[in-house]
């Protein structure tokens, strides 16, 4: 593995903080023995107990936290006398680092670019079925419809040469952009940090978020979550997309004003597909799961067998490069740490 030293240092601790389903889906048995040959491992099945991970951490110099691990502050901070790493196995760390630890001089990576492939896989997948309208088709059929009368959906369109939106040159979006663009569609980008030169390396066309909600068959969410988007799609901004348009967010629910997008849903102008939701799980008597012209998917978008083990071997290697005396591949500065949440 990349970074890993040639002879194991054993007074050099790990703290493993994820829970037993995930360590899993995360670490190889490869990857599991390299990180075992390498350090001494105190591993935390209840990782998002706050007491446990502080009585771990006295003497450990690498944490690999994963998602629900408790936040590394101030007063964990306190415990961690010789922590050097934090290696997350997601892409938002926000939720679990504060400026302490960069104050601290603490590391801080994540595995957030072996998440992009995969959700935009996801976010392709959603498109061409927001196109073909294959969403309504499945519930009318399960819900007994006759086959004329399931046969009866809006008019549906091939993916080359429909006019596909993009909401954030982020690397999901890029991926999703390379994809969609291969497939004959043309692509419209929304990004106050896409300068000319990358918009014409993606060969697409930067346009205002107005322009590009009123011009597009499938509006797709890749922005991050910032002050500034958040519930940047309201009621004002839907009501702009065309009659029939869809729109996919495999992103975060905080860009998407969620009782704007029920209210045009449930008129049947619009359709969506939606894998983020701003109540998680999704309620069971929640709207959207009634609307035949929503396709729904509970956070799953990185959910694939070979994203999972990205993330852990990414982690591990952050860890082995700290060991070795390297740099990190993967890390987050204070002044990003808010587009990472």
């Amino acid at each position: 593995m990349p970074g890993s030293p040639e002879t194991a240092d054993r007074s050099f601790r790990v703290v493993v903080a994820v829970p037993p389903h995930l360590r899993a889906q995360f670490f190889t048995a490869e990857v599991w023995q390299e990180l075992e040959r390498a350090a001494r491992l105190t591993v935390i099945d209840d990782h998002s107990d706050r007491a446990a991970v502080a009585a771990a951490l006295p003497g450990a110099r690498a944490l690999i936290t994963s998602w629900r691990a408790p936040k590394v502050d101030a007063e964990l901070l306190g415990h961690a006398d010789r922590l050097e790493l934090v290696a997350h196995t997601g892409s938002a760390v926000a939720p679990y680092v504060t400026e302490d630890v960069f104050r601290r001089g603490i590391l801080v990576t994540q595995a957030g670019d072996e998440m992009a492939r995969p959700v935009a896989e996801v976010a392709l997948a959603f498109t061409l079925s927001l196109l073909h309208r294959i969403q309504r088709f499945d519930h009318a059929l399960r819900g007994g419809q006759d086959w004329a009368a399931a046969s009866e959906a809006p008019p549906r369109h091939e993916i080359h040469g429909s006019d596909i939106g993009v909401i954030g040159a982020s690397r999901t979006g890029r991926a999703y952009i390379r994809m969609v663009r291969a497939m004959g569609a043309r692509v419209r980008v929304t990004d106050p940090f896409l300068s000319d030169a990358d918009a014409g390396t993606l060969g697409v066309e930067s346009v205002p978020l107005e322009t590009l909600l009123s011009g597009s068959r499938i509006v797709a969410v890749h922005a991050p979550v910032t002050e500034e988007t958040h519930r940047m799609l309201g009621a004002e901004q839907l009501a702009l997309m065309p009659d029939g348009a869809g729109l996919v967010n495999t992103a975060r629910s905080w860009l998407v004003d969620e009782d704007a997008l029920l209210t045009e849903l449930t008129t049947g102008r619009l359709d969506a597909a939606i894998d983020v939701f701003d109540a998680e799980p999704l309620p069971a008597g929640h709207p959207f799961r009634s609307l035949p012209n929503v396709l729904l998917t509970p956070h799953q978008a990185a959910g694939s067998v070979e994203c999972r083990q990205r993330l852990g071997t990414s982690a591990v290697n952050e860890v082995l490069r700290l060991l070795a005396g390297r740099p990190p591949v993967h890390a987050v500065t204070a002044d990003a740490l808010v587009r990472l949440r």
